[in-house]
């Protein structure tokens, strides 16, 4: 009996590789230090992001300096998932780049009809 045929190595395509993996925006952390919500709407700070930050803080950074903009968005706007945005957002939090919006800066009954489309769509983790 032979053994199956091996695939030849491809040298990987940098315009088809662009993916990365969740875990390697996160460094390996799988929980944010701050409790975000879906809705929670983050506001520009007076912080800088550092160099050790992965380039989607600046991608979000930039996002929110256009106008505030809420977790589920910045979420869907990245395309890495609920948990390394909300990981990435953390980051930035701490490093008071971001700045969470107080509820006093927000309608709550629009918050509550924007908390119950979010979750029918995604689960809050």
């Amino acid at each position: 009996m032979t053994p199956p045929a091996r695939r030849p190595a491809v040298a990987a395509d940098p315009d088809t590789t662009a993916f990365v993996r969740p875990y390697a925006l996160t460094r390996g952390r799988t929980r944010p230090r701050y409790r975000l919500r879906l809705e929670s709407v983050m506001h520009p700070g007076t912080g800088r992001p550092g160099p050790g930050l992965p380039e989607e803080c600046g991608r979000i950074t930039a996002l929110c300096r256009a106008r505030p903009r809420s977790v589920a968005e910045l979420a869907g706007t990245l395309g890495c998932g609920l948990t390394p945005a909300k990981i990435l957002i953390s980051d930035l939090l701490a490093a008071h780049v971001l700045i969470p919006a107080t509820t006093s800066d927000l309608d709550q009954d629009l918050l509550l009809r924007l908390r119950a489309a979010l979750t029918m769509k995604w689960l809050d983790e």
